[in-house]
């Protein structure tokens, strides 16, 4: 009995983590490379929405492209050994994990502002600006996981960097824990309250000019879904791997007063939400479809283009 309680991080890891993040990095990252490559490629004109986006997209390849070596190592029932390689693939996943929280609030308060200016003529809706917003957000979530590099590099100095630990498991200190609780404010609560905010402001104004003109309002409707359904997928996805991570955290504090098997349940129903957040990069690239129906035309066009090319050619 304590040999499989024991045990079960260990299968989870394996069974649970290794397939989850490989189909996690497959989905996620075909997705966004085709935003990535069709923005540029099939956009002449940016609007503020494409700048954030085009970001977010940016944002969730980047952080796919660290799954894979997550899922070998499972697979492998391996230990990262490379202090480097371990400091960097945490840097990776956490800067990408939290700008893509930010990003997608960014594009719902671009879509609050577009809907009370449908002309354009707020300052906040030029490309110019959501650019210098964008650069903005790339620094302060880099600010808010530099503590995070400190406490990887510290516990890959304990292990004589032999040990690769996740978030949850890099200090026993109370210190480390405030760190884990803040960026859980900062970096997910606050931007989530921005989003259902900005969603709320959408559908409360979507209201009071339907009243008014109600052929107005029609055009609008399918972005307030759209934004309401990515403040609900960042709600379920985010919000239990938070809750278990922190509560991970505070019980290695009291591990001495605890059962051995009652730390290793607790660190398996972890284990089984850290690959939830980066689902969000599998499900993103349906938002830059619905979002924005320039790109879905001209990307489908040049589609076309390409298969009469290739039909062409081979007929």
């Amino acid at each position: 009995m304590g040999y499989s309680c024991i045990d079960l991080d260990d299968i989870l890891m394996k069974y649970y983590l290794c397939p989850a993040y490989a189909l996690e990095f497959t989905l996620g990252f075909l997705g966004n490379l085709v935003v990535v490559l069709g923005y540029p490629l099939c956009l002449q004109e940016w609007r503020s929405t494409n700048v954030y986006l085009y970001n977010l997209a940016v944002s969730d390849i980047i952080c796919v492209c660290a799954l894979p070596r997550l899922s070998y190592l499972y697979a492998h029932g391996m230990k990262e050994t490379s202090p480097v390689g371990c400091v960097l693939n945490r840097y990776l996943l956490f800067v990408n994990k939290y700008s893509g929280v930010v990003f997608m609030a960014l594009v719902s308060l671009d879509r609050y502002l577009l809907i009370r200016h449908p002309r354009r003529n707020h300052f906040l809706l030029t490309p110019r600006m959501a650019g210098l917003i964008s650069a903005l957000t790339w620094f302060l979530v880099n600010v808010m996981i530099t503590p995070l590099l400190y406490f990887a590099i510290k516990d890959t100095q304990r292990a004589n960097g032999t040990v690769c630990q996740d978030f949850a498991s890099l200090s026993t200190t109370w210190g480390f824990l405030s760190y884990s609780l803040g960026l859980t404010v900062v970096g997910y609560i606050l931007p989530l309250v921005v989003l259902f905010w900005s969603t709320y402001k959408m559908a409360s104004l979507l209201r009071t000019q339907e009243e008014m003109f109600e052929h107005r309002t029609m055009s609008f409707k399918r972005p307030l879904r759209v934004v309401q359904a990515a403040a609900y997928m960042f709600l379920f996805l985010f919000l239990p791997y938070h809750i278990m991570r922190n509560v991970r955290v505070l019980t290695r504090l009291l591990r001495e007063n605890m059962p051995v098997c009652t730390l290793v349940k607790i660190e398996a129903a972890y284990i089984i939400t850290r690959p939830m957040p980066y689902a969000h990069s599998v499900i993103n690239p349906v938002f830059y479809f619905l979002m924005t129906d320039q790109f879905r035309e001209l990307l489908l066009a040049r589609f076309h283009q390409l298969r009469n090319r290739i039909t062409g050619k081979t007929t």
